[in-house]
């Protein structure tokens, strides 16, 4: 007996129904929320990072309006509800735009749903890579910038050479737990209909009437996830890792 042979015997014989196994349709819907998901994730997590650079720098800058306008940013990311956020960008922001015309000759909105997850994640978690660089930034003692500039380095070379990796490797693990909270934050996209992976599994359970089963194989599906990011991090940690640097 095969795998979805057994699982609709299962579903058929002792009412436990994991339709994302034996169905195809289910498995299919699921398994796009799934990509989907890790697609929101990779993609808004690449972006809050460069956000967190750039914002660091600001923060950073001799330029006072720059280092106000950086930490508006912050404080503004940091202490609002990231559903919040996203429904004032998809409502707020995406009411105010103007619509363009589809491969159809309908009229759609200039961003997607799923582009204004992307913006709204983005920037929600490129809020807390500020801080999170910026504290790398101030572990690196200021004597190590001296020395590289007492070797004929520029501050910029100093600082691009020495003080940033050095830092990146300080601030690895809080980036990374920043990371995994990311991949997490990725199910509010639910609630504008971004067919991520909670909002296919609650078609599935509508459609089929197993919320305890599929709620269960999305459960797993979150962590066989987070536990694959959480691993590369690892991975990415040991390979960078300095005496007295790295734990």
């Amino acid at each position: 007996m095969g795998i979805e042979s057994f699982f609709r015997w299962l579903a058929d014989t002792q009412g436990i129904n994991v339709s994302v196994v034996y169905d195809a349709y289910d498995r299919a819907h699921f398994l796009y929320g799934l990509w989907t998901t890790a697609w929101l994730s990779i993609v808004a997590g690449a972006l809050s990072i460069v956000i967190g650079l750039i914002g660091t720098a600001l923060l950073t800058a001799p330029v006072r309006p720059l280092r106000w306008a950086s930490r508006a940013y912050v404080e503004a990311f940091r202490n609002t509800p990231p559903l919040v956020q996203l429904l004032f960008f998809y409502f707020a922001v995406g009411g105010l735009l103007p619509t363009v015309r589809d491969s159809y000759g309908a009229s759609v909105p200039l961003v997607s749903n799923a582009g204004w997850a992307v913006v709204s994640f983005s920037l929600f978690a490129g809020a807390f890579n500020v801080e999170i660089f910026r504290s790398g930034l101030e572990a690196v003692p200021r004597a190590t910038e001296e020395a590289a500039e007492a070797l004929g380095y520029t501050r910029l070379q100093a600082l691009r050479h020495v003080a940033l990796p050095l830092a990146l490797r300080v601030c690895l693990p809080a980036l990374g737990n920043n990371l995994v909270n990311l991949v997490k934050t990725t199910s509010l996209a639910y609630a504008i209909a971004v067919p991520e992976l909670l909002y296919a599994s609650s078609e599935i359970w509508g459609e089929s009437m197993n919320v305890r089963e599929t709620m269960n194989a999305m459960l797993l599906a979150y962590i066989l996830l987070i536990a694959l990011l959480v691993w590369a991090l690892h991975r990415f940690e040991r390979a960078l890792r300095i005496p007295g640097w790295s734990p």
